[in-house]
């Protein structure tokens, strides 16, 4: 797959979650990845190998829990630019590829490791998702009705948004750095940290006052009657998010609102009743009715979708955001690139696919590769 990326070779140590979506988007900008995975099934938490996140990889099976499988790996890292695992802390060390291992075959080599809480504290070991490591950052807490209990973000929060975009950056930096000096580098990638750098803002808003523990009692949590979702007469909802005045503005025009009964837009005060007034406006209007009224204006007012509704959103399929490829919708990848306008193919990877063509290109003999084959070191995939 073409891409900035092209030319360079990144291995993953298949996990789950932000691993195997970091893995994506480097495959997605063009890299040589190569997916390490385990033997056995390759069933997790339900989703198997079909997966988007498999796309544009090569896949390998090594036991890595052989001394065989270990300097197999390693050889692969001679040639790589970044390899990167999901392991608690000390994993890789006992299986003799931590990044001290790896630097002595390849000293230019970025190690990145990714982990909920860290390599180290008190909880670095513990089991955890999620869930779990945006509980302890205060996002958690922050989301959802005041009235119920803290709503998950699914794992776009933790896993990805804390913890791959966290990862990839990482390595990145560490990959241009090593461009100029030649020399290696350790991307720790915790989420508990990616979490809390995002809220960023929530503690730049704290200092000035203008931000409470409080759920549901913020300028972006749904505590403002301009900044939260309304029901429609058809049972679906509208997102409403005019923050500026000038936005505002347009909103009170189009729903026909009289502003000196109204109240100001940032008059505390006029919160509750205004709260109150636009859920009875919403109510008289399907979703389908708001959505062509605020069309195409400032309003910031629009349709909200269910993930297949998303498909046919016009806006949507302009970006062409998200396409059917063998039976299953894969969102395009990102970001764009001018140099490469159309959407590149890709395949998802199917397990040990390219177990000999990766060995072979790392310098194995015909015999060495059924040496390891015949002791179940490496597994290729059978027809």
């Amino acid at each position: 797959m073409n891409g900035p990326l092209s030319g360079f070779r990144i291995i993953e140590l298949a996990g789950i979650g932000p691993g195997p979506y970091a893995g994506q988007i480097f495959a997605d900008m063009g890299a040589d990845v190569i997916c390490v995975e385990k033997p056995g099934s390759s069933l997790i938490a339900g989703i198997g190998t079909q997966s988007v996140d498999r796309r544009g990889k090569k896949s390998i099976v090594i036991d890595l829990r052989k001394p065989e499988g270990a300097k197999v790996l390693l050889k692969l890292v001679e040639s790589a630019d970044a390899i990167f695992e999901g392991n608690r802390p000390g994993v890789a060390e006992r299986l003799g590829v931590g990044p001290d291992d790896c630097f002595k075959v390849n000293p230019k080599l970025v190690y990145g490791r990714m982990t909920g809480w860290g390599q180290i504290g008190p909880w670095a070991n513990m089991a955890g998702h999620d869930i779990n490591y945006i509980s302890i950052t205060g996002a958690l807490q922050a989301m959802g009705y005041s009235d119920r209990p803290p709503a998950p973000p699914i794992n776009f929060l933790g896993d990805y948004g804390g913890g791959t975009m966290n990862l990839v950056t990482g390595i990145l930096a560490a990959m241009l750095r090593a461009q100029k000096s030649g020399k290696g580098e350790v991307v720790d990638a915790a989420i508990i940290d990616g979490v809390s750098s995002m809220m960023g803002i929530v503690y730049s808003m704290d200092s000035q006052n203008l931000w409470r523990t409080d759920r549901q009692s913020n300028l972006l949590d749904g505590g403002t009657p301009f900044y939260r979702c309304y029901r429609t007469k058809d049972e679906r909802f509208i997102a409403v998010g005019c923050l500026e005045p000038q936005f505002y503005a347009i909103m009170i025009t189009l729903l026909g609102i009289d502003v000196d009964d109204f109240g100001n837009q940032y008059d505390f005060s006029k919160w509750p009743s205004q709260h109150e007034k636009l859920e009875k406006i919403f109510l008289s209007k399907t979703q389908e009715t708001w959505s062509e009224i605020f069309d195409g204006t400032d309003a910031c007012i629009t349709p909200v979708l269910d993930y297949k509704e998303a498909q046919r959103h016009k806006q949507m399929i302009a970006r062409g955001g998200l396409k059917e490829h063998e039976g299953m919708v894969h969102p395009r990848t990102i970001p764009a690139f001018e140099s490469r306008p159309d959407e590149p193919e890709f395949e998802i990877v199917k397990k040990a696919t390219h177990t000999i063509e990766i060995m072979e290109a790392a310098g194995f003999s015909r015999n060495e590769i059924d040496a390891l084959l015949a002791s179940n070191t490496v597994t290729k995939l059978e027809p």
